[in-house]
């Protein structure tokens, strides 16, 4: 796994299909003209990558007046992400990334199963057990603390969101992947990040608020 590309680091090329409109994007279209925020999602099979990626076409004009663009990749193939936004758009640009090639080249970590009868191990690495055992509630929607696991489950149910094949290949070759948020100036370099549950599988699914992104554009 490469390390997480940090502070003070230049961000990786890399370019990608649009979902929500034609063509590719690069983040070398940005450079020298605007800073860019982007987010590393999962699939549209996770509800909280879903609902984060709402909460960023929301900030959005925020962000634009503070001289920033928005980006947000998502772990999911191309068509079945073009059909999900053409119903529900969303006013950022959307890139589809069914590979986590840039969740790869960010260093963006996943979680990896260690042998249930071993000693624990450092997050994330972690035995099964350990991570059945974790409980999360981030939104507040769950009304109780919830296996992150059949807390997907809950809010897809809720949302009405129901998975396709399509959806259930992401999720088993990628459903370990974390998420990361990165804000990279006209240059090219990272100015600020934020990576899912750097502790503990009881922080999954908590994301970066409205206004932290603000504030880490205002002080770029």
């Amino acid at each position: 796994m490469t390390a997480t590309i940090q502070v003070g680091e230049r961000a990786p090329a890399f370019s990608l299909p649009a979902i929500n409109r034609e063509g590719s994007v690069s983040l070398a279209d940005y450079r020298g003209r605007r800073a860019v925020m982007v987010g590393l999602f999962r699939g549209l099979h996770c509800p909280f990558c879903r609902r984060q990626i709402v909460l960023l076409g929301s900030v959005q004009p925020a962000l634009s007046a503070l001289g920033v663009e928005t980006l947000a990749v998502v772990n999911t193939p191309l068509e079945r992400a073009r059909l999900y936004f053409r119903y529900r758009p969303v006013p950022i640009t959307l890139l589809s990334d069914p590979h986590c090639e840039t969740h790869k080249a960010f260093g963006i970590p996943r979680i990896e199963f260690l042998p249930e009868e071993g000693e624990p191990g450092q997050w994330p690495r972690t035995r099964p057990q350990d991570f059945a055992a974790a409980r999360i509630d981030p939104t507040g929607e769950l009304g109780r603390p919830t296996q992150p696991m059949e807390a997907n489950g809950v809010l897809n149910r809720k949302d009405g969101f129901e998975l396709t094949q399509v959806d259930e290949e992401i999720i088993e070759a990628h459903g370990m992947q974390s998420a990361g948020h990165f804000l990279i100036d006209r240059e090219g370099v990272v100015r600020w990040r934020w990576t899912e549950a750097p502790l503990s599988p009881n922080e999954l699914c908590r994301f970066p608020r409205a206004e932290e992104m603000l504030d880490a554009a205002r002080q770029m």
